[in-house]
């Protein structure tokens, strides 16, 4: 009996050491079943930067005005910052950058760029005329284009990044027709002769052609210029005894028309509108600046925009959260109305314009 107690004792310790033996080593993961794909792997932590999807040189060539007003000023500033940034995610990207205060010298820019062997050009033009047959050759000679705000007389480029300049024109019109309750008499300053400026011009005609009481007086060229919008606004105060608003289409021209309209003596002038959000204007709105009551945008980051389009569409990048092969080849930015109750989420006191 005791044989027999001693041989079932050792038989229990047997098989618990071996169940504990098996307990200790994980199974094996379950093969996926048929027509199931196997889990991704983990996505990177949070921070760990992804590497450049190419590591193919790339030199760019950008050719953009001087800084000769504000908003110009601030496509100078939003351009360097486009560039610092990629030079320092991208290393493999060189920018050459040209600013030029004429057509003439911006063409001659573009020539020298050309002969540094750039593969891609951003540029924004002086004007349209002027600029479309040198950016054309760019094209033509397989370069990658991407055109800034004031557009070509001819459609050559790879994308295009731009303001919405039929809505500047439309939301003026709109806002302007809405305070002056569908009557009285404007003058307009227009910008410099560009395609641009036309879509702005015909916009906002278009808006006003519904209101038959609402008088356009004037409308001339101030070349987006704060010193020729202050001479041609003497000119108006001179000339016509009753002005109801003005539309000044930029923010660095209205600086010059209410500085002609203060040193005129006059108050009849109900309504100042410039355009594209500068903050100085902005500021003067949500200080309750009786003079200026709103502002619609147009902002000069655009030219950064177009410069990361420019990298990501050579590269042959997809843009996040898009689903197509290629960046969009035309980006329109929203006109938005700025007034009093949303100022404050529009200005941005370190900013250059």
């Amino acid at each position: 009996m005791r044989s027999w107690q001693r041989l079932f004792a050792l038989i229990m310790v047997v098989g618990l050491l071996a169940a504990g033996c098996t307990a200790a080593v994980p199974p094996p993961p379950a093969a996926p079943a048929a027509g199931e794909a196997a889990a991704a792997p983990a996505a990177p932590a949070a921070g760990e930067a992804a590497a450049p999807v190419s590591t193919t040189p790339l030199k760019i060539g950008v050719s953009i005005p001087s800084a000769d007003h504000g908003w110009t000023g601030g496509v100078v500033y939003w351009t360097q910052k486009a560039i610092d940034d990629w030079k320092a995610k991208d290393p493999n990207v060189e920018f050459v950058l040209a600013t030029a205060d004429s057509p003439a010298t911006q063409v001659s820019d573009i020539e020298d760029l050309m002969a540094q062997n750039i593969d891609g050009l951003v540029v924004l033009p002086h004007d349209s005329a002027s600029l479309t047959p040198v950016v054309k050759e760019v094209k033509d000679a397989g370069k990658y284009v991407v055109v800034i705000d004031r557009g070509l007389t001819e459609p050559v480029e790879d994308v295009y990044v731009a303001g919405d300049n039929p809505g500047l024109g439309k939301v003026s019109g709109e806002w302007m027709a809405k305070q002056l309750e569908g009557k009285g008499n404007i003058v307009v300053l227009e910008g410099i002769p560009t395609v641009i400026n036309t879509e702005r011009v015909d916009a906002f005609n278009a808006v006003m052609a519904n209101y038959p009481d609402i008088k356009i007086l004037d409308s001339q060229p101030a070349m987006w210029s704060t010193q020729k919008g202050l001479e041609i606004m003497e000119n108006y105060l001179q000339k016509y005894d009753s002005i109801d608003a003005v539309w000044a289409q930029d923010d660095d021209v209205l600086k010059g028309v209410l500085q002609a309209y203060q040193e005129s003596g006059r108050s009849d002038i109900k309504y100042f509108l410039g355009g594209a959000g500068s903050k100085d204007v902005i500021k003067m709105i949500m200080d309750g600046d009786p003079r200026v009551q709103a502002d619609v945008t147009y902002p000069p980051s655009m030219a950064a925009t177009a410069i990361s389009l420019a990298v990501k569409g050579m590269r042959g990048e997809t843009l996040d959260g898009f689903y197509q092969q290629q960046v969009p080849a035309k980006t329109i930015l929203a006109a938005e109305l700025v007034t009093k109750d949303n100022a404050e989420k529009y200005y941005e006191p370190d900013s250059v314009y």
